[in-house]
């Protein structure tokens, strides 16, 4: 079984490292799914712990758990007004221009019945913005950080190709699919706010198969 470090705990919260592959929900087609896990993250707890937001199943790093209904409302509403700092790695399949940036793309969603759903930029869809930074360099694949002043859906995954010209390694939707097993995204560390209370503060290292293309931090 895939084992999930926890990175930070308290009486009120968990930040685990969520492994790359382990969707929060049971998928349609069956198998495991974070839910079938909580049982074992109550630690003593009674009550397991919930989600406060989400990643997706490719998106491996820094997920926030809260262990009480009045913690979850709490967290939440730090979500909502935008109080939380989420930075992520992704490895962009090109070499990106510049060294850092924001990009500011509103998104929407789209569907077909022929290809599913995805997220575009359009000017009508919701304010999405993501501050960017080059951490490091190969030829032909860039490493760089995100920070999310919005948290749309597959915001990172969208600005990366709309603004930075290149999808990210791996991502099967806005991209090819080529290059990695997966979807080359990492929930580097979330920095969440608590009144009255020290801010949790959450770091996930590196993972295996980001170090492995030979990207060193």
């Amino acid at each position: 079984m895939i084992e999930i470090p926890i990175l930070f705990e308290d009486g009120e919260a968990l930040v685990i490292d969520k492994p790359a592959g382990l969707p929060l929900d049971r998928p349609r087609a069956g198998g495991i799914a974070l839910e079938d896990r909580l049982d074992e993250l109550k630690l003593g707890f009674q009550r397991p712990p919930a989600p406060v937001h989400r990643l997706d199943r490719d998106t491996s790093g820094c997920l926030l758990l809260a262990r009480n209904p009045k913690a979850l409302k709490r967290f939440s509403a730090a979500f909502e007004a935008r109080q939380v700092e989420k930075v992520y790695w992704g490895v962009v399949a090109g070499e990106v221009e510049g060294t850092a940036g924001t990009i500011a793309l509103n998104l929407s969603k789209i569907s077909s019945a022929a290809a599913g759903w995805r997220m575009i930029a359009a000017k009508k869809g919701k304010p999405a913005v993501t501050h960017w930074r080059v951490l490091a360099r190969l030829p032909g694949r860039t490493l760089v950080e995100f920070r999310l002043e919005t948290g749309r859906t597959h915001q990172v995954r969208v600005h990366a190709l709309t603004g930075l010209g290149a999808p990210l390694l791996g991502d099967p939707v806005y991209g090819d699919g080529k290059g990695a097993a997966r979807t080359l995204l990492h929930a580097a560390r979330i920095v969440v706010p608590r009144e009255g209370k020290e801010a949790i503060v959450a770091e996930a290292p590196i993972p295996a198969d980001i170090a492995g293309l030979g990207f060193t931090l």
